[in-house]
């Protein structure tokens, strides 16, 4: 059931989330989305182009995160824009075999602002992974009744 706006006001928080990144959970996304570049599942690959090792696509660090408003809405399609800036990567160790997760990644999320003649909220992001934040100005307008 989708929040009514009536009932929201700018610092309200909507929740917050944890997300299990593994590294077979990048190759099934290289998959889906058609961006098989090895320095998402290939460590010697990510480590000879310097990056600190593997890492997640940006789209599916953003498309994770922007998970948590569309179950607070109720309907993927009340989110009508979502912006963010990618700040770092979000490293994925090789957990193989272990049933432990490659990265975590952190989100929690804020009623930034309302707009009460369009019937939009502003649904502020925080992003965070190993400590940092991975996303910066991560912004869903949020279409409700």
């Amino acid at each position: 059931m989708s929040p009514s706006f009536n009932e929201l006001s700018a610092g309200q928080e909507i929740g917050i989330r944890t997300i299990e990144v593994t590294r077979t959970d990048l190759v099934k996304y290289a998959g889906a989305s058609g961006d098989f570049n090895p320095i998402h599942w290939n460590e010697a690959f990510a480590t000879s182009v310097e990056l600190p090792g593997v890492i997640a696509h940006g789209m599916f660090t953003m498309g994770s995160a922007v998970q948590l408003v569309t179950d607070w809405a109720g309907d993927p399609a009340a989110v009508v824009d979502f912006q963010t800036r990618f700040t770092k990567p979000v490293l994925v160790t090789d957990t193989t075999g272990t049933g432990q997760p490659g990265a975590t990644i952190e989100v929690s999320g804020t009623i930034g602002k309302l707009d009460a003649d369009a019937g939009t909220a502003r649904v502020d992001l925080t992003v965070i992974s190993a400590g940092q934040k991975v996303l910066m100005k991560a912004q869903a307008l949020v279409k409700l009744s």
